[in-house]
């Protein structure tokens, strides 16, 4: 850690997301993903079982698969995914807040927890530029094991790596935080003010998880659950009107149901023709949003005679996002700063 006798006092706060292949070419995605099959938050099966699986017959087909998924909504412009871009511009947005709160004592980056930039080279960025005191904030409103504490497994491994440690916090999630239900609410009824006919029900689609974790003890799907009931009590809607779903499901083992892209068939199918889709677990959109729920989810919910399908966008760098995001943070430097 440098000198602080030569170097300012300062406070980091360091987002995280998920990740993004740096590419949709072949070995990029098959780096990427990887990292990511290989993390034993996500996949928690022993490595002599699981690797040879990995390593002999998912990175052998997936990465053509999964490239092609990424290259539908590749920000070509940029050459980056969409989940870079959105996050670059959140941390923009939140630099400039806590800028004006609190002048330049305070710096703000992001990392991935699989990808680039990694945790470690911006832990070392931020202790390199004075950072004393660093709060890390995982952009997950709900708190899994395959999400939060794998990022914050990756935050504390490149702590471990430092002789000078800084003092380090971590944020508790926010899925019930109002700033965060209004922010969704709002994002909501922006959507349906442009619609000519409200949808039959909104579905919040969530990222799913084994059934095993949950019962394990992750507290990820009851904390979805209360998001989705806080987001109608907000809107004033009954429970009939909105209903919670996971997506994504992967292995042969059984994920928490129901699964979204079955629901969205089994509603067209009892005649709910005209939905709207939300995806409140995911601070930005990414792959599962732009390409699953977009294409995917609205093929079956199409193919099953649905009429209507709206995909409500994720809160992305929207200011009512960025305000209740800098209010977490605030939270969490109470005692570190005025």
């Amino acid at each position: 850690m440098p000198d602080t006798e030569d170097t300012p006092n300062k406070i980091g706060i360091l987002l995280a997301n998920l990740g993004t292949p740096d590419s949709y070419d072949y070995w990029s995605m098959r780096r990427y993903l990887g990292e990511f099959l290989s993390d034993k938050r996500v996949i928690d099966y022993p490595s002599w079982k699981w690797q040879p699986i990995l390593q002999l017959f998912v990175l052998t087909k997936r990465p053509f698969s999964s490239g092609k998924a990424y290259k539908s909504i590749w920000n070509t412009e940029a050459d980056e995914s969409p989940l870079l871009t959105i996050t670059k511009q959140q941390t923009a947005k939140i630099a400039k807040a806590m800028q004006l709160q609190h002048g330049d004592n305070i710096m703000v980056d992001f990392c991935m927890r699989y990808g680039n930039p990694s945790t470690r080279s911006k832990v070392k960025e931020l202790i390199a530029a004075g950072c004393q005191k660093i709060l890390f904030v995982p952009l997950y409103p709900q708190y899994a094991g395959a999400t939060s504490a794998t990022a914050n497994d990756a935050f504390f491994k490149a702590l471990m790596q430092e002789v000078a440690q800084p003092a380090a916090r971590t944020i508790e999630p926010y899925y019930n935080q109002p700033l965060y239900i209004d922010a969704l609410a709002q994002s909501v009824e922006r959507s349906y003010s442009a619609l000519e006919t409200k949808p039959d029900i909104l579905i919040c689609s969530y990222h799913g998880v084994p059934e095993r974790y949950a019962m394990q003890g992750d507290p990820y799907v009851d904390q979805c659950h209360k998001t989705t009931q806080l987001l109608g009590e907000r809107l004033g809607w009954a429970d009939t009107d909105i209903v919670s779903t996971f997506q994504s499901k992967f292995g042969p083992e059984e994920w928490v149901k129901p699964y979204t892209v079955e629901e969205v068939a089994r509603l067209a199918e009892s005649g709910k023709t005209n939905i709207a889709v939300c995806a409140p677990a995911f601070s930005a959109d990414c792959i599962e949003t732009l390409e699953e729920i977009n294409e995917e989810i609205k093929h079956s919910f199409q193919a099953a005679g649905g009429q209507t399908f709206t995909y409500i966008p994720c809160l992305n760098d929207d200011d009512a996002h960025i305000t209740a995001l800098t209010a977490v943070i605030e939270q969490n430097l109470t005692g570190w700063v005025n």
